[in-house]
């Protein structure tokens, strides 16, 4: 036995053998709890070996269920500031509150370990004396690791019993003084959760660096070249025209979600290495100076300060799936945004001031500012725009996304063939119309403002139409080259949306078979989604809040919708429209037959069969052919020709049977050229309509869900593991044609599942985790467990 390994073994039987004190008081053997700063600097041996060693271990077993803000507990381990914050029993999701809480946002609503225990956060770390028996028994971390080795998973057990995975349980989130209590109630319930345990040299390490006061890494500093960058762009955001103020403001009440990264720089010859990601926010502090960063709720919220300024910081936290949107910047970029925003022909007679009724509503804070710059900075990065909504803060979203069909395609007015006086006149005649919910504060009384606004957007379709009847009188412009190309090299100009129960994935492109629905988003629903579902939603506000932002998304995707059909022949608009409400409620009913003059010009796109519909999406897919990507089709793969033949038939299962998979399945195959292969299966649910709030499964349509199976990774929250050997691949695809009872789906599991009872997993985790980051190392972000099924 070498000695590294023995070592391990030693230190394992020391650790698990220390004495636990039965009703110990902890103040009388360690001291009274007090705040430390275990931060050390970036080259110390103690930085290094947290860097190196420890930080990787956490990452991979701790990160992938404590980072959004769902994570148990609210114990974001994703970064040093959030595993000295610790944890706190309030819970971040409450749908039922009636009152908004106060926000918990990591890095923004408290600026040191000392206010978040104001707050309530208890340590998760040993606070007391800075003794290795303290460090061990005092610390939350190191008991429940302890707790794990005493009491292991049973081995590769199909199922695991006494444990709740579902994302709604009650959560157990004892302080150090009340883990006795813990351990004695729930012995099964070490850490990592309902997963097997680390191996020995993983937990040996993450023990000998608790015992040793548990150092972590001051902040890393930038790099020349990224500090020269950081210099440019903040001298951009920062000038003192109006101009720049108010195209500033803008910006970064669109890209405050952004992690922004600079795709000028050389790489660094490490194919696995991702770019240093940066944050861009409000600062009372010009360049120059330390960063005196604003938080409000909002991004629009008053600053309270005389003067704004925007400053890019580095994002400190590993990055995680669910919340990573990035977003290049480089100097085609500057040239757009100067080119938009600073030297186009238009003046500004004086900044908005951050009024709710004017900063809530972009159409009234930005008038100033050009529609057609507008408008083109949000498509130009399309997917991280509508990616806003998709992976923004609600990290857990039925209510959020029961709004959505389950996958979709999004495609865009052409910013240039919209770009006329009428066009822009007309939106401003619309201001009013175009309030949004968001202008309320987080405590919402829902139905009342409903009501209020149901009329509004009645005026504004209202007000739409009869602009659009005269606009296209005849048909001779309803054609699909009204719609955003991408100016033929922009990949953003079609999105696919898909939907997974509670969260959501965008990608570019048109991927999978044709959906039943699409939108076609114009400026002025494309600015109101984000500033309803980004800007303007508070995670923290209330029942109220959240409930009217949902019933007024309604609103928004059937307008958007209703762009759509409208290149439809006249006459079969509104029978295709109400195809996608089936059994809708009455509500909905009088909101499709309202007193409206219907938009009624014919469309002039040139059909040549009665299938509609589908002739339509094979049009505008030849039209944007060029800027399709085909990065999710199986093809060109290392596997045989006839298995991604085969694996492409998937996306042709249909019915019942469906029903018993879960949403997202990740599945590596090991392929005979000895390359592995990572794919997504997606279950996609359907729905005679989505128009219920409350109750989704009524709405449910499961002889026609269907499957989608992408190349690479897709969607953040897998729920299931599939590991599959090439000559393997007929069989599987057999078994998933065949399921029709769940007992068929255990079967396949049985086959090929890594469960997350399996000894295995970990190993698996870490394999698609590393193929994941080398084939998509922009993108890349640790995938989350928190919805992994127990089958």
């Amino acid at each position: 036995m070498n000695f590294n390994k023995l070592l391990s073994l030693s230190l394992i039987l020391i650790f698990s053998g220390c004495a636990t004190y039965a009703g110990l008081n902890y103040n009388e053997l360690f001291g009274e709890p007090e705040v430390r700063d275990r931060t050390v600097a970036v080259d110390s041996p103690k930085s290094q070996f947290f860097l190196n060693e420890v930080k990787p271990i956490i990452d991979n077993r701790c990160v992938v269920c404590h980072a959004c803000y769902d994570a148990p507990c609210q114990l974001k381990m994703s970064s040093v500031e959030g595993i000295e914050r610790g944890g706190s029993e309030s819970l971040v999701y409450h749908g039922t509150r009636l009152t908004a809480a106060k926000p918990t946002r990591l890095f923004e609503d408290a600026h040191s370990t000392g206010e978040w225990r104001d707050l309530g956060f208890h340590p998760i770390l040993n606070e007391r004396n800075q003794t290795s028996t303290a460090n061990i028994q005092a610390s939350l971390i190191a008991r429940m690791l302890q707790q794990k080795e005493n009491h292991p998973l049973p081995q590769d057990t199909p199922q695991l019993e006494g444990f709740d995975f579902s994302t709604s349980r009650l959560q157990e989130c004892p302080t150090i003084e009340e883990f006795d209590q813990y351990e004695k109630d729930y012995p099964t319930w070490g850490m990592p959760y309902g997963m097997p345990n680390l191996d020995s040299h993983e937990y040996s390490t993450l023990m000998s660096w608790i015992q040793s006061g548990a150092a972590m890494n001051q902040p890393i500093p930038l790099t020349t070249e990224q500090q020269l960058l950081v210099d440019e762009y903040e001298t951009l955001l920062n000038k003192n025209s109006k101009k720049a103020q108010l195209s500033a403001r803008y910006i970064y009440e669109h890209l405050f979600l952004s992690h922004l990264y600079f795709s000028d720089l050389e790489p660094t010859g490490n194919e696995l290495q991702s770019p240093r990601f940066f944050t861009l926010v409000r600062s009372s502090t010009p360049p120059g100076k330390p960063v005196d960063r604003i938080s409000t709720r909002r991004p629009y919220d008053d600053p309270n300060v005389d003067r704004v300024y925007y400053r890019l910081i580095p994002d400190q936290g590993t990055t995680v799936s669910k919340t990573h949107l990035p977003f290049s910047l480089n100097k085609e970029r500057i040239a757009n945004w100067k080119a938009w925003f600073i030297d186009a022909d238009y003046s500004i007679a004086e900044l908005p001031g951050y009024q709710i009724d004017v900063a809530a509503n972009p159409l009234t804070a930005f008038t100033s500012l050009p529609v057609r710059s507008r408008f083109k900075f949000m498509l130009d990065n399309a997917q991280n725009t509508i990616g806003g909504f998709i992976k923004g803060p609600v990290c857990r979203g039925q209510l959020a996304l029961n709004v959505i069909n389950d996958r979709f395609w999004i495609f865009f007015v052409d910013p240039d063939v919209a770009d006329l006086p009428q066009v822009n006149e007309f939106y401003r005649s619309q201001e009013n119309n175009l309030r949004l919910p968001s202008e309320l504060n987080s405590n919402t009384v829902p139905l009342t403002n409903w009501v209020g606004y149901a009329r509004q957007q009645a005026r504004y379709l209202e007000a739409k139409t009869e602009f659009v009847n005269e606009k296209f009188q005849g048909g001779e412009y309803v054609t699909t080259n009204i719609l955003w190309s991408g100016d033929g090299i922009n990949k953003n100009a079609a999105l696919t949306i898909f939907r997974h129960f509670d969260s959501a994935s965008v990608v570019q492109g048109l991927v999978g078979t044709p959906p039943k629905t699409a939108w076609v988003l114009d400026y002025a629903l494309l600015e109101r989604i984000h500033y309803l579902l980004v800007a303007g939603f508070d995670v923290y506000g209330n029942f109220g809040h959240q409930l009217i932002t949902r019933m007024y998304m309604d609103f928004l995707r059937l307008e958007g919708e209703t762009n759509f059909v409208s290149f439809l022949p006249k006459e079969m608009r509104h029978v295709e429209h109400s195809s996608w409400y089936e059994n809708q409620s009455s509500q909905l009913s009088d909101f499709f037959q309202r007193n409206i003059e219907p938009f009624n010009q014919p469309s002039n796109v040139q059909y040549k069969t009665d299938d509609y519909k589908q002739e339509l999406f094979e049009i505008i897919g030849n039209q944007l052919d060029p800027i399709l990507t085909d990065r999710y089709k199986i093809q060109n793969t290392h596997l045989a020709a006839e298995t991604e033949s085969l694996l492409q038939t998937v996306d042709n299962i249909k019915g019942k049977g469906i029903f018993y998979l879960p949403q997202t399945i990740m599945m590596l195959v090991e392929s005979n050229s000895g390359v592995d292969e990572v794919f997504t299966l997606l279950h996609n649910n359907a729905h005679s309509n989505i128009s219920s709030l409350f109750d989704e499964e009524s709405n449910r349509d499961p002889e026609n869900d269907d499957l989608t199976l992408v190349k690479g990774v897709l969607g953040s929250y897998p729920q299931a593991f599939l590991l599959v050997n090439e000559n393997d691949v007929p069989k599987l695809v057999n078994m998933l044609k065949s399921i029709s009872v769940e007992a068929d789906y255990i079967k396949l599991l049985d086959q090929f599942g890594i469960r997350r009872s399996d000894s295995r997993f970990w190993p698996f985790s870490d394999r698609l985790h590393q193929w994941y980051q080398q084939d998509q190392p922009i993108e890349f972000g640790l995938l989350d467990y928190n919805r992994f099924e127990n089958r």
